[in-house]
């Protein structure tokens, strides 16, 4: 069988997120890194193309993700995915909804659903209002991120002025009815012109019930959980095969060293724990400004192979917005992401093999260094963050590419200790 479902991600770590949560179900997954150059070739069932289009420019998001379906379908893909955060990550333009828009436009869909809910992780969505553990979004740390800040936590006021058509909601009272009651409030909804639909939903039970109710749709919008009952559905309906296909993972050599450039609350956290037990170096985006990573470099170059030390560029939000307020904001993430990155390299050329990355930007910045184009995935780490394994100038090379507030706060030593287990 070719590919069933094409999943389109809006950063690196949110593909690694879906990809593991499908992988769960032991179906083959492939994760591309940006859409493939070549023709289809060698595709699984679930075919993830992580792009890096959540903070892009509107017409750039809408143009690759535009690409990345056209090449989904010619990979034989009849259903498709547009994943972005579970904490909906957008500003009042986009990007969530203009793309949204578009790939319904070249599917001929009339209607999609957006639901980020990722109860595992503490995300849920009621009467339309996205929260983050027990806070409003609008009331937890998100509200304080350096690229889009979170100041509504209702997710039809967030939608509506992205998208052109009417905006909708089937809520939680309607979700708890079952499968059948969902299908027929949407296609009520579809009747009267609702095109985009947001879905409540505040438990895995929820979300398999959806996943039942709009299996059968072109194109499905959320967080990754909402992905994780598909496999399981398509296999009854007869799409994929009853086998499962394991990975066997490569051989990684030694060498690990954590990257950080996300400064969530929980990154902070993780920082600050994995600071306790290993050596670490704080980059400052000014100073990388004006004197480059050299620094860093020649710390890094001074430790021996099996220190697993971290370099991060981590701050509180105070002094996140310093320095963007002195460099500018895209500046200010620029400079940090390109110093990763070469560092990320340096690393691999000193004989470092497996890589803890923290941050979609940064993940991004790192795995696009790395010349890493495929992703086959591992085991997971936490709850939507597995190892995935690559080739990267002719080494075998691991990666875990962490959303940032994903992981609990022990989750780089986590991380490490995961793949030496695994």
């Amino acid at each position: 069988m070719g590919t069933v479902l094409g999943c389109i991600a809006d950063d690196f770590t949110g593909a690694t997120d879906l990809a593991g949560l499908l992988a769960r179900s032991g179906q083959r997954v492939s994760l591309r890194i940006g859409v493939p150059s070549g023709p289809p070739a060698d595709t699984a069932p679930f075919e993830v193309i992580a792009l890096k289009s959540r903070t892009a420019p509107v017409d750039r998001a809408v143009a690759d993700c535009r690409a990345a379906l056209n090449w989904l379908r010619r990979a034989g893909a009849g259903r498709f995915y547009w994943k972005y955060c579970s904490t909906f990550d957008s500003t009042a333009t986009g990007n969530i909804g203009p793309v949204a828009e578009a790939l319904m436009a070249d599917l001929g869909a009339s209607q999609t659903i957006y639901c980020p809910a990722f109860p595992e992780n503490g995300r849920s969505v009621f009467m339309g209002n996205l929260f983050v553990g027990r806070q409003p979004l609008a009331e937890s740390p998100m509200k304080d991120h350096p690229l889009t800040p979170m100041r509504d936590s209702n997710l039809m006021r967030l939608l509506a002025p992205q998208v052109t058509r009417p905006v909708g909601l089937v809520d939680r009272l309607t979700v708890a009815r079952g499968t059948e009651a969902v299908a027929a409030e949407l296609a009520r909804l579809d009747r009267e012109g609702v095109a985009h639909v947001v879905v409540d939903g505040v438990a895995d039970a929820d979300l398999e019930i959806i996943a039942a109710a709009c299996r059968d749709m072109a194109l499905m919008t959320g967080g990754s959980a909402l992905a994780m009952p598909l496999p399981v559905l398509y296999r009854a309906a007869g799409l994929v095969g009853e086998e499962a296909v394991a990975h066997e993972r490569p051989d990684i050599g030694p060498g690990a060293i954590v990257l950080s450039g996300s400064c969530s609350a929980m990154t902070r956290e993780q920082v600050r724990t994995y600071a306790t037990q290993a050596p670490s170096f704080r980059l400052d985006p000014r100073d990388l400004a004006d004197n480059g990573p050299g620094e860093a470099l020649d710390w890094l170059a001074a430790l021996p192979l099996d220190a697993v030390p971290m370099i991060y560029a981590t701050a509180e939000p105070d002094d996140v917005r310093a320095a963007q307020d002195e460099l500018g904001a895209v500046v200010a993430g620029e400079v940090v992401e390109q110093a990763l990155a070469e560092i990320a390299v340096a690393a691999r050329d000193r004989g470092v093999r497996r890589f803890v990355v923290a941050g979609g930007e940064t993940s991004g910045a790192v795995a696009s260094a790395l010349g890493v184009t495929r992703l086959d995935i591992g085991s997971e780490i936490a709850p939507g963050v597995p190892w995935t394994f690559s080739e990267s100038g002719g080494v075998q090379v691991a990666l875990a590419l962490k959303s940032g507030n994903f992981g609990a706060e022990s989750f780089f030593a986590d991380a490490v200790a995961k793949l030496e287990g695994a």
